[in-house]
């Protein structure tokens, strides 16, 4: 069975991990300057470096359908800088899950393949895809929902070690980016962790960086740029998270729920 994912950030990568230990070929798209904080498990590094490898699982950059099934042949997952995802109409696809979180649906339709999943807010089920998986942390973290919306944007960061809003490491000011701490790092309270320009974002708690945009990225003012880990695990930097892994459950549940019920039909 072959799958679309439109984003390739690190829930994303989350998905496309669980997917393919679970023998699913997998495609990816994204910009073509990528965004995700988490990159050291966001399979859009491979965008910038020409590979990423995540969990044991490699990415691979792929620049049209033939690239991306000589990379699905080698048992990699292949990463187009596609933001339309046209991709979706020269390959078979069988599921298509938009991992894009922007809160919003940016076009993908329920017509787009035979099942379509999508993450968060923005998206009906029924509507605009055939199923959503939840993302907001809590209870329901990871629920396949089959009828209605996830939980609507809250803009508030979920708590991770009883820490909100004060994980997040901000661009203090637009312009090109240059962190001042390295992923998987310790930082202190107070700490300078990034600067643009003149600006300089100091660290909102003490603990290890978990995230960090690339230096020479063009960042507006308030732009998410970092997280930082109160719980001070480094490993945590370097692998799947928890809830990347629960959202990935949904996804996985969504597409045997849904080819279960196409096949019900036949």
């Amino acid at each position: 069975m072959l799958v679309l994912i439109k984003g390739a950030g690190d829930l994303a990568t989350g998905v496309a991990v669980r997917l393919r230990r679970s023998h699913f070929q997998v495609v990816m798209t994204d910009l073509a300057r990528p965004t995700a904080v988490r990159r050291s498990v966001a399979f859009s590094q491979a965008v910038y470096d020409g590979t990423a490898t995540v969990e044991g699982l490699t990415a691979r950059r792929a620049s049209g359908s033939d690239e991306a099934r000589k990379a699905l042949e080698a048992g990699d997952v292949p990463v187009l800088v596609d933001p339309a995802a046209e991709i979706l109409h020269r390959l078979p696809f069988d599921v298509l899950v938009d991992a894009i979180l922007a809160k919003r649906n940016t076009g993908t339709r329920i017509t787009d393949a035979p099942t379509v999943l999508a993450l968060g807010p923005g998206f009906t089920a029924g509507v605009d895809c055939h199923g959503v998986v939840e993302t907001m942390r809590g209870h329901d973290l990871g629920r396949l929902i089959t009828d209605g919306a996830a939980v609507p944007n809250t803009g508030v960061p979920g708590d991770v070690g009883g820490f909100t809003a004060e994980r997040i490491i901000r661009a203090p000011a637009a312009g090109a980016f240059e962190p001042l701490a390295a992923i998987g790092e310790r930082v202190e309270l107070g700490q300078p962790v990034a600067r643009v320009g003149d600006a300089v974002a100091a660290a909102g708690l003490t603990g290890i960086v978990r995230g960090m945009l690339p230096a020479g990225l063009t960042v507006f003012a308030g732009m998410k740029a970092g997280d930082i880990d109160p719980r001070c695990e480094r490993r945590h930097c370097f692998t799947v998270s928890d809830k990347s892994r629960a959202i990935a459950g949904g996804v996985l549940e969504g597409i045997l729920f849904f080819s279960k019920k196409r096949l019900e039909k036949l």
